[in-house]
Parts: structure tokens; sequence; C-alpha cells
């Protein structure tokens, strides 16, 4: 089972930039415009510090967190060496998602956990979980695809347990799995039109939240071969599996589950994260050890 995470820090976090709100404090919407999304605070600690605790009680051991070239925040928090620094039991890295100079913005996911593959080779030839670092995923999504024995996988949440307005909810990437759940397509952002062809038959629509479980042989050539998306002009991790089932109808097997998933997306966002955090994690006990592992 993999204990290795790569958490997807370098994105330019546009939307909540551009996003306004009448609720937050001067800091906190300073926070907003200049930092990631994975160091705003909320609760007096950076987001990713929630994330990175459900991570260490699934039994997480080491993770890698991609950040862009000026990134240098993430060091004041997590250790200034670009690896092996030791955080709650946690060995914590840094990859950087270089952006070619003819781009302002980052090349995409795919081109994260590519750099990311690139930069720490051993990975490329190992099991590892990639997820966003603006999603707080439960301690029981992450021990999911650690214990599954396909070597390729990813949690296919139902679209209706998500307590986000419909369209929100629209923009994320549908699925479609066969009758074994292995994954036949997954559509990034898709039109209304296209919608209705992702309907499970017990009538369910079900989405990806961008959490996967990769064996880096098997997928790695597909990062390297990843086409731009001709509208948003960016390597899109959704691109590259698809081009892995493409190959193999069996590479990818979708695990089920129906839960909420904290987003940090817009400005609002961070009173609703805080607001969930009071609700669900009052205090984080890192002393606490990982169970049922």
């Amino acid at each position: 089972m993999t204990k290795t995470l790569i958490i997807l820090a370098g994105g330019a976090s546009s939307r909540m930039k551009s996003s306004t709100s009448d609720h937050l404090s001067e800091e906190a919407i300073t926070q907003a415009n200049t930092r990631s999304k994975a160091l705003i605070m909320i609760q007096d600690r950076p987001m990713l510090d929630y994330l990175l605790y459900n991570a260490k009680q699934a039994g997480i051991k080491e993770v890698i967190i991609v950040i862009h070239p000026e990134g240098t925040l993430f060091t004041s928090y997590y250790g200034s060496k670009s690896s092996g620094n030791f955080f709650h039991g946690i060995h914590i890295s840094y990859a950087i998602q270089y952006i070619p100079e003819s781009r302002i913005k980052p090349l995409g996911t795919a081109d994260a956990v590519l750099q990311a593959l690139q930069q720490y080779p051993k990975v490329q030839q190992d099991s590892f979980i990639v997820c966003n670092c603006d999603n707080l995923y439960s301690v029981e999504a992450i021990q999911a695809l650690r214990f599954n024995k396909n070597p390729n996988a990813f949690i296919n949440y139902d679209r209706s347990a998500i307590d986000y307005p419909m369209e929100r909810i629209a923009r994320f990437a549908l699925t479609k799995t066969d009758e074994q759940s292995y994954l036949l397509d997954i559509i990034e952002k898709p039109s209304a039109s296209e919608i209705e062809n992702y309907r499970y038959n017990d009538g369910t629509f079900r989405v990806s939240m961008n959490i996967f479980k990769f064996y880096g042989p098997h997928v790695y050539p597909f990062l390297v071969s990843c086409k731009m998306h001709p509208d948003r002009q960016e390597k899109e991790l959704p691109s590259a599996i698809r081009a892995m089932i493409t190959d193999n109808t069996k590479a990818m097997q979708a695990l089920p589950f129906a839960e909420h998933v904290p987003d940090l997306t817009g400005k609002d966002d961070i009173i609703k994260m805080n607001d969930y955090l009071s609700a669900h994690t009052p205090d984080l006990d890192w002393t606490k050890e990982p169970t049922h592992l």
C-alpha cells in the first residue's frame, strides 16, 4: 500500500483572487489575494494543516507538495529543506512546478504531477496518491485509496452528497464506469449538453474531486505525452487518465463514496470552511496515532 501523497499547490488560484466577499476581514482578503489557497489561515492554521492531519491519520508518511516557483512561504510552515522536512510524523518535500517562459500561469495538473515525478525519480517506480491542496478529503477516502489493491484508482463521489449549489457542482469532472467499476470516461468541466450522457443506471451522477492513486510505471508515459486542452490551454490530469484508460480499459478503478468534500474556491468559502472545521474538527491532536492500519 502506498504511503506517499503528492499535493498539488502550484496553481494560480485565479478564481480565489478574482472573487469578492463582504464578510471577510481585510487580513483574510489580503491572504486570499496573495497566498496559495493551501496557506490561507483557517482558525489560526494554514488550510493545508487540516489535509495533512487527515493524511497522517490515514497512514501517509511521505508528502511531496508541488509549489509555484515563488511559493517559498511554504517553507515557513513546513520546513526550509527541499526534501525530508519532519512535520508531526510526516516527511515533507517540495517539488517546483516551473512555468514555461511563454506563459504566466502553470501548465496544468498533469504537468504538476509530471514535474513532481521528474524531481523525485524514485516515485516514478512506486505507488502514490495525488490530490488538490484546497479540498479537505476525509481520512476514510485517503485510506480507501491506500488499501485498494488496484494499481490505479480514484474516489468517485455521488454528486448529490456534495453540499454546494448545483451551478458550482456542474463544473466538476463527471465520470462513467463499467459494471465492475472500472473507469470508462472522465470529462473535465462538462457542457450542459454533455451531462446527461454521464448518468449512472441508478439515476445518480458521479464526479471526481481530483483525488487519485497511481502506479508510476503505468501513468508516467501518459503524463509525458499529455496533450494541451484546446480551450483551456493546460495539460489536465483527466486528459492523461483518459489516454491511460483508452490504452487499457481496466487501468483505473472507481471507489464509490457519498460525502461532502469541503473546498476553497472563492473567498466566501473561507467562511464556510471555518464553520465546517468548527463543527467537525475543533482541534488537531497531532500526537494521536493513526488507527485501523
